[in-house]
């Protein structure tokens, strides 16, 4: 799948918006949308053109194939005719030429590495390529008792370069729990930096730290219950998980490894693991959003930072689907609190519900107590942006609001340093305009806080701000507490808001290091 997104992601009124970077989307021809690829895949037509056989490919012969009407790309080892999909890629035929006829891995994990296109180029296959391209290879560890310092094999030369930083684990047990101790020995770990899933005999645990993951991935060799908890010592970086044994038997080993155990690579390399999250509310919020609330299974520890997002995958009509959204709090309020539960199980969502589209319309049709598979965290935002901030800029356009409700409501109880914080929101009409009366109320509340509504279709009754993003709003709105303060302007929208709001920024001399977009 070189890009699940549907025509209409990002659509002109939709701003779930992800990872910084932007790049052109295209308009496709009738007849050519999400729903209609995977029609053509499930119409038995051979998309290869080798009659369902599959081939062994050479270097040579891949070279061969490397024009819109006979494009092949290698992409991890496997080879797709995607001639079919031309006309169907949102990204346009000249993305997926830059790949035609060579192995195009890296240029499909910049842009999206987190899309399932196992699942939607299948009958597209080719065959696998003669001799695999490199790729760096995984530990494995043998299967032994698992004690132990990470290789020094297994550092990159960048980290290499930074410091001796070379995280390992041990584990100790009583006689009711088993403790696996990993010692990442960095002084910015928290709870968000670490992710848990554990069912039965099976233990998978992530770190995240310096744009790195250190995985633990084992078989264990007793089952566990599904109670557990996670302890962080910040100050040295070393992270306690507490399993609960189902049986009071002493231990001889931990386990045996599973996929990628004991690695440290790359977060940009890292495969995106999904867990199944129950369906527990959904409210609605405006004419077309509402608010799901999503459970994390007990087996699972997760923490979404702030300004980072997910991926929530349905299968439809036989494929899955993928699409980003931005977790919110369940109030802007303070004296709203989230469900009290262990280790934060709860994720919210506002959605957008589009009825001509794919995902929404069925994501809309869950039942509580359905489920829906929710990946790791992914994004660029940098907690440390926040550090000594002193005025704090939201632009947003329809549910580009969805990252600024954690980001407004952290600034605002947690930012010693912070002045003021302004949101100016854009919208269509009245209506559409999303927790209005949270936004008016917590602006009454703190008098840091203060909110502008600009709608570009508003009735004759409305007396607020009209129009589209432009210098004159800006310049009006972007007023520093004093002339060197210390600011951040957050901007997330459609893929013109955000690239118009942009330039006009520039424009008016803020630095690239004073703008955070979420851009799709």
């Amino acid at each position: 799948m070189l890009n699940v997104p549907s025509q209409s992601f990002p659509a002109p009124s939709s701003q779930q918006r992800v990872a910084s970077g932007g790049r052109s989307k295209v308009p496709l021809k009738q007849g050519r949308s999400l729903m209609d690829w995977i029609r053509l895949t499930k119409s038995a037509k051979d998309l290869t053109g080798l009659k369902g056989s599959l081939i062994e490919v050479t270097e040579e012969e891949l070279k061969k194939h490397n024009k819109k009407d006979d494009c092949w790309i290698c992409i991890r080892g496997c080879v797709y005719n995607v001639s079919p999909y031309m006309e169907y890629h949102p990204g346009g035929q000249d993305e997926l030429m830059k790949a035609a006829g060579s192995d195009g891995t890296d240029l499909f994990d910049q842009v999206h590495r987190w899309v399932n296109y196992e699942s939607m180029l299948k009958e597209c296959m080719v065959g696998r390529m003669a001799v695999k391209p490199a790729v760096p290879k995984d530990y494995r560890e043998e299967k032994k008792v698992l004690n132990g310092m990470l290789p020094k094999s297994q550092l990159t030369d960048t980290l290499a370069k930074e410091g001796p930083i070379s995280p390992s684990y041990d584990w100790f047990q009583t006689d009711s729990l088993v403790t696996i101790v990993k010692y990442i020995k960095q002084k910015d770990i928290s709870l968000h930096s670490v992710i848990v899933d554990h069912q039965y005999d099976f233990f998978r645990a992530e770190t995240i730290f310096k744009d790195y993951s250190y995985l633990i991935h084992i078989g264990l060799s007793h089952e566990v219950q599904e109670d557990f908890s996670v302890r962080v010592v910040e100050n040295v970086g070393k992270i306690e998980i507490a399993l609960k044994k189902k049986e009071s038997t002493s231990w001889e080993c931990l386990g045996h490894p599973l996929e990628n155990h004991n690695s440290l690579i790359p977060k940009k390399d890292t495969g995106l693991y999904y867990r199944k999250c129950q369906l527990i509310s959904k409210e609605v919020v405006t004419h077309d959003t509402k608010l799901l609330c999503l459970m994390l299974p007990p087996s699972t520890h997760l923490q979404v930072p702030i300004g980072q997002h997910v991926y929530l995958k349905l299968t439809i009509a036989g494929t899955e689907i993928v699409k980003p959204y931005t977790p919110v709090s369940e109030s802007l309020l303070s004296d709203c609190k989230e469900p009290v539960l262990s280790n934060h199980k709860y994720i919210y969502f506002l959605i957008k519900i589009y009825p001509a589209g794919l995902f929404t319309p069925q994501l809309d049709r869950l039942q509580i107590g359905d489920f829906v598979s929710i990946s790791n965290p992914a994004g660029n935002f940098k907690i440390s942006q926040f550090q000594e901030l002193e005025d704090l800029f939201l632009l947003a356009a329809g549910t580009g609001f969805t990252p600024m409700v954690r980001i407004l409501k952290y600034a605002l109880t947690k930012i010693s340093s912070l002045r003021k914080a302004k949101l100016m929101f854009f919208n269509k009409t009245e209506d559409d305009i999303i927790w209005r009366s949270q936004l008016e109320k917590s602006a009454c509340k703190d008098k840091r806080f203060d909110v502008e509504f600009v709608l570009s279709a508003p009735t004759s009754e409305w007396n607020g701000k009209r129009g589209h993003i432009s210098p004159s709003l800006l310049s009006e709105f972007l007023k520093r507490s004093f002339d060197k303060s210390r600011i951040l302007i957050c901007i997330c929208g459609p893929t013109p808001f955000t690239e118009q709001g942009l330039r006009l920024l520039h424009d008016l001399n803020f630095s690239k290091d004073e703008i955070h977009s979420f851009t799709a």
